[in-house]
């Protein structure tokens, strides 16, 4: 019996998401026409024996989490459960809170994913390593080659080449250590709790004596992350990556599995447009009946393209390539859109151009207006590079990026917004470029 575990988060103060993580959780944010946490737990049911998926975070309990899992409960037919923090717990500090309810039914390990991950994650072949893996080992971490630059943003191991332990392992290191960085996903064996009640019990006899700084700079990192939460006494956080695996590494107990399949953080909504690119990519071995096909007497499809069966398109408009379509979508006559994602109910006028885009939910497109971007991807003449999550401004100016229509947004006829964000509820009376639009 094996089950999974995903980590949440929770409501982020400064997030890179917005505005499109407002209104909505950003787990529950439809990247090829799902939603990103749905990917993740389709990837786990996939591992033969697991029969439980417990997702964990400190979101409060809404319509949006609950209607979700009872969705993806009917879906995948297993039990999904969300488990809710009582404080700011850090990375394993939820799973150490929590360990009665995951250790239930004896199980013999368990995955734990973060949820700003996306990709082809080799999850059965993780699980046939880990139980070669010598009896002293309690978990193995998922991991993929970056450049020696970015490298630095991740959490980066040193793992021995033949046995594939792993004998150092820092998080966002100063300087090169390695190019081989951790992927957010883990195996642990049961025996982890024990390793895990001596992290908890470190942070109280450092808070006790007076040496909390380390919990101080912990915290203030957690906060720095996606997985945000409110201020917490810092005696209660437990950082998976500082607290667990660094002193883990060159124990013996600690092991990794490197993939070469497709991976990524989902940090930005420029990273969401690059995961929704290679996840309708991934749909042709998965789930081709996902992607939709040119036929006669309907809209042109170039490339990958879904489209949610409740859209209206006009059979004149041009998709593709890598579009997703939301539901309720209406799309006129000579529209043109491709590398964008459209999300519920949002109507295209004639003769429009999207590309490089997010269009918010319930938003509108004035005819032969022209919405654009600036794409994001790897530099491809680099081996490894992964899509650099950069920061908004650079020189107190709006760096080139892919165009965001918050919801709820009106856009007028004949102009263009290029390499803009736009909050919510606005209407537009002319062009902007390189601005944000508050």
């Amino acid at each position: 019996m094996l089950k999974a575990v995903i980590l949440i988060g929770g409501p982020a103060k400064g997030t890179r998401f917005r505005p499109l993580s407002l209104n909505l959780p950003k787990p529950l944010f439809p990247v090829a026409g799902y939603p990103i946490i749905f990917h993740l737990i389709d990837s786990c049911v996939q591992v033969e024996g697991l029969n439980e998926v417990i997702l964990i975070g400190f979101y409060q309990n809404n319509d949006d989490l609950t209607r979700f899992i009872q969705t993806a409960q009917a879906h995948f037919k297993i039990p999904i459960r969300y488990l809710q923090e009582y404080t700011a717990l850090g990375t394993a500090g939820g799973i150490y809170h929590f360990r009665d309810q995951i250790l239930r039914s004896n199980p013999e390990a368990f995955f734990v994913l973060n949820c700003d991950i996306c990709g082809d994650l080799p999850l059965q072949d993780m699980l046939e390593f880990h139980r070669t893996r010598p009896s002293t080992s309690v978990a193995t971490i998922l991991c993929t080659e970056a450049t020696e630059k970015q490298a630095q943003n991740y959490g980066v191991i040193v793992p021995h080449r033949d046995s594939h332990e792993v004998l150092h392992y820092v998080e966002k290191p100063e300087t090169f250590v390695s190019t081989t960085i951790n992927c957010g996903v883990y195996l642990f064996s049961p025996e982890i709790v024990t390793v895990l009640a001596e992290a908890f019990q470190r942070n109280q006899d450092d808070f006790v004596n007076g040496r909390n700084t380390k919990r101080d700079m912990g915290a203030l990192l957690h906060r720095e992350m996606s997985f945000s939460f409110p201020e917490t006494n810092g005696k209660e956080i437990i950082q998976l990556e500082q607290d667990v695996l660094t002193p883990l590494a060159a124990t013996g107990k600690l092991f990794a599995y490197e993939t070469s399949r497709f991976w990524s953080q989902i940090k930005s909504a420029s990273s969401a447009i690059y995961s929704n690119r290679h996840y309708l990519q991934l749909y042709h071995k998965t789930y081709p009946e996902r992607l939709a096909q040119s036929k006669s007497g309907a809209s042109r499809i170039i490339g990958d393209v879904y489209i949610h069966p409740s859209a209206k398109i006009d059979p004149t408009a041009v998709l593709g390539p890598n579009v997703s379509i939301g539901s309720g979508v209406t799309i006129g006559a000579g529209v043109r859109v491709r590398e964008s994602i459209v999300l519920e109910n949002v109507t295209l006028k004639d003769h429009c151009c999207i590309m490089y885009s997010i269009l918010g939910w319930n938003s509108c497109v004035g005819a032969w207006t022209r919405v654009e971007g600036t794409p994001m991807d790897p530099d491809p003449n680099k081996p490894f590079a992964k899509i650099d999550q950069g920061t908004l401004f650079s020189h107190g100016r709006l760096n080139p990026s892919i165009t965001i229509i918050g919801p709820n947004c009106t856009i007028p006829d004949e102009v263009i917004i290029m390499n803009a964000i736009v909050l919510p509820d606005k209407d537009l009376s002319s062009s902007h470029k390189n601005e944000i639009i508050l």
